[in-house]
């Protein structure tokens, strides 16, 4: 017996009415769209790189520099080891991949391997005469690359999300590579700057030894920094600093740009965690009346004069900064530092008078292959295949008004999706009209062929869809960038169809039987 249930009813009207409401803002522009009334949703489809334009950018991770830094770390962790356990030491450094020391002694040879040999418990040690070798494991190092190579991915994700920009698409490539694709930018120049930095600040004593200006001289546990302000000779400053870092720009939990109170100059606010802040405290109260280095990227940008304890973990910037400098270094404090370096490999920048013609050629194509289907489906099955093409309109505001829901990104496959759903969206109503013209033929009523047809119909429509849902999920599991935007509108097409076909289509025929109760079925 063909019945639906009032609440039925109630959740087909709610759903369409949901979804033709989440659709309409895609028919207007951005500002009036931001313009409607408060109780009418505001959120548009998210286009993608392909569609409003944007920037492609592949990074390479320099793994050289983390591998330099672990074993710079190594070398500083010796020195230390060895000054305490007072063994002589002559030439202490990095050769190749390992951290190496030659014993001056060759009978604290052994004194100076069980100093050394706790420091790192990832580490390998290797004595050959007087000479120490000390480095990481295969196995470290596969870890510190794959870990710096995430937290690059990490960092890179916090920096774009910091400007703004939606759904940009960031991911891993092979060992040491990161594709970066931002839709909609309208300054690449800017991205890339932000991109490039590493942006890791630290804080360092100034060396004692850096009055006689004679660089050629480099006292141990100390190096040479170019500054930026100019010297005489209009050349970058050097400043001599202690290589231990006092404080680390990894305790760092806010960072914002502002202006000096008293010369209104722009500058850079920080704030440190309760770790850092005990750092900087300690480190201000027992160098009273030093300079302190405040190091980015292996230059000096500031070093004043410790005048009394900073006890409040707070503290700020000073560099001669234009405003938009201060934001951008307020900024890449705040995201964090960049394990390594990046290299840009490859950037492509796509217009948005290509996105926008992309657009259009998805439209016309959607509009033809819409009119086709209405057209076939009118004329192989009538009436019944009118009200199918209404379910074929309701459905594709339902997939617009769940793309804006869900903020997915619509890509030109994602298009290529759409088009394709249009054909899908009417199989199970040829399918099921078709069981209908069987039961016909054999002498069923109106009323029995419709409810046979759609009960018989209903096992292979579920089986059909459910195996390309399952391609769909593969897809977007697997697939990266135009490949999940087209898994996407696949899998929302094929949601959106089987409800238009199964609920919508059957109630506007059940509605119809209910009223005209036909003889006959013009099918």
């Amino acid at each position: 017996m063909v019945y639906f249930a009032k609440w039925k009813i109630i959740m087909i009207a709610a759903v369409c009415v949901l979804g033709l409401l989440f659709s309409m803002p895609n028919f207007f522009n951005s500002k009036t769209a931001e313009s409607l009334p408060d109780w009418v949703p505001h959120k548009q489809v998210s286009l993608g790189l392909d569609l409003q334009g944007g920037s492609h950018l592949l990074l390479e991770v320099e793994i050289a520099s983390v591998v330099k830094e672990q074993l710079e770390a190594l070398v500083d962790l010796m020195r230390r080891e060895l000054r305490k356990g007072r063994v002589r030491y002559g030439e202490l450094g990095v050769s190749r991949d390992t951290a190496r020391v030659i014993i001056r002694n060759l009978e604290e040879v052994e004194k100076a391997r069980g100093l050394l040999e706790g420091i790192e418990p990832k580490s390998l040690i290797k004595v050959e005469g007087n000479t120490i070798f000390l480095t990481y494991t295969e196995k470290a190092w596969i870890e510190r690359r794959n870990a710096a190579l995430q937290q690059s991915v990490e960092i890179i994700r916090r920096r774009v999300d910091e400007t703004g920009v939606r759904e940009p698409t960031i991911q891993r490539q092979g060992e040491d590579r990161i594709l970066l694709q931002v839709p909609g930018v309208d300054d690449p120049e800017r991205l890339k700057r932000l991109i490039g930095k590493t942006a890791k600040m630290t804080f360092h004593l100034v060396h004692n030894r850096n009055n006689d200006r004679d660089t050629s001289r480099t006292p141990p546990g100390a190096r040479w920094l170019s500054g930026l302000d100019l010297g005489s000779d209009g050349k970058p400053e050097k400043l001599l600093i202690r290589r231990r870092v006092m404080v680390s720009g990894e305790d760092l939990v806010d960072s914002q740009p502002g202006f000096d109170a008293r010369t209104n100059e722009p500058v850079v606010s920080f704030r440190f965690n309760a770790r850092g802040g005990k750092k900087f405290g300690d480190v201000t109260t027992k160098n009273v009346n030093r300079p302190f280095a405040i190091v980015l990227d292996d230059k000096v940008i500031s070093a004043p004069v410790i005048r009394e304890p900073i006890l409040g973990g707070t503290g700020q910037i000073s560099g001669n900064f234009s405003v938009q400098e201060a934001q951008e270094l307020a900024l890449l404090l705040r995201a964090g530092a960049l394990p390594a370096p990046l290299t840009i490999l490859e950037e492509r920048t796509v217009g948005p008078g290509l996105g926008k013609d992309s657009i259009e050629a998805g439209k016309i194509a959607s509009m033809i292959g819409m009119a086709l289907v209405v057209v076939f489906m009118g004329i192989a099955y009538g009436r019944f295949g009118l009200m199918a093409d209404v379910a074929l309109m309701v459905n594709m505001f339902l997939i617009l008004g769940a793309l804006s829901i869900l903020q997915a990104t619509l890509t030109l496959p994602g298009i290529a999706g759409i088009v394709l759903t249009i054909g899908m969206a009417v199989d199970a109503n040829v399918l099921i009209f078709e069981r209908i013209r069987e039961e016909v033929r054999q002498g069923r009523t109106p009323i029995n062929a419709v409810d046979s047809g759609y009960g018989r119909a209903l096992t292979t429509i579920i089986d059909a869809n459910v195996t390309t849902l399952i391609a769909a999920i593969l897809l977007y599991a697997f697939g990266s960038g135009p490949i999940r935007g087209f898994a996407v509108t696949l899998a929302i097409g094929i949601v959106t169809s089987m409800f238009t076909a199964i609920m919508l289509t059957r109630f506007f025929v059940v509605a119809w039987l209910r009223k005209i109760r036909p003889t006959s079925l013009p099918i």
